[in-house]
This record gives C-alpha cells, structure tokens and sequence, in this order.
C-alpha cells in the first residue's frame, strides 16, 4: 500500500490518516461486476481524472476538468461508447453529469472497466457526493460535500482506491 492511496474499510474510508464516512453500492460488495447490479466492485483502482461543477465550486485541485451542459456518461453496454464521458444529443441509455442536484458537482474517477470496456462489466465507479449519510450509491463510493472536497484537494496523479 502506498501513502496516496484511499482505503474503503467496512466502516469508513482511510486516507491520508484520516477517516471519512462513506456509502457504497446498495448491492454490496462484488467480486463479479455487472452493468446495474448497484454492487462496488473489490479491487484495486487507480484514480484517472476529477470532474467538477465550474458554475458551483472552484476548481478542487491542479488536473481537475469543468463538467459543462451536456456532458454525460454513457452506460449502455450495447454501444461502442460505453463507459465513456459523451456529449448531447446521445440518444443511448446514459447518466447526466451536469445535475439540477449537487450530487456530481465533484466526481473522482476511477479506471473501473475503462478505457476499453468489457460490455456488461458496469460502468464508472465514481467518488462523488452522497444524497444523506448511509444512503446506498448505485455502486459507487459517496462522501459528504466537504469530505469530498478535502479528498480532492489532497490527492495526486497515482492515487488508488482500494476496496
């Protein structure tokens, strides 16, 4: 283990000597990933890109990408790109990232099934902010806002999610 990386326990998450509180998928823990499943896929992750509401926040560290209108990400397994960021007009199965609720003003991303996807994987697993503490994410790792922003803020390029 590294001192950059993030470490989901069954209780918390563990970075940089600190513990935050979290949620995770309402299917659990997986070992066998599926598309809509709603389970947090074990592994190791590697953090690839940080996504973030320009309109709503500054920007949370260095390498940070604006999310603007009509960004979104794609989920449907039956096309070419799946578990991508895509743009409207999409007419495929997708997540908006730009929300009316601030659920994805700050969006970490991590190499699940990316960049080339394994159809019916599952699609991103982000960090990103949750709905109310211990509420069940869709398979991603949710935070409250300022955790979220604190984790942003201290990780670098290399940093890794481990679950």
């Amino acid at each position: 283990m590294r001192a950059s990386d993030l470490v989901l326990t069954p209780t918390h998450l563990r970075f940089m000597g600190r513990r935050f509180p979290c949620s995770i998928g309402r299917g659990g823990l997986t070992d066998a990933k599926r598309e809509g499943d709603g389970a947090t896929p074990r592994g190791v992750h590697d953090l690839v890109g940080c996504l973030y509401r320009p309109d709503r926040m500054a920007r949370p560290n260095d390498w940070a990408v604006p999310i603007r209108p009509g960004d979104l990400w794609s989920d449907d397994p039956g096309h070419e790109d799946y578990n991508l960021m895509v743009r409207v007009p999409y007419p495929h199965s997708h997540e908006t990232l730009r929300r009316a609720d601030r659920m994805y003003d700050l969006i970490l991303i991590t190499d699940w099934n990316w960049p080339r996807a394994r159809r019916g994987a599952g699609s991103a697993i982000f960090l990103h902010q949750w709905r109310r503490p211990g509420y069940p994410t869709a398979g991603c790792i949710a935070f409250s806002r300022d955790d979220l922003r604190w984790i942003a803020a201290n990780i670098r390029i290399g940093s890794r999610v481990i679950v």
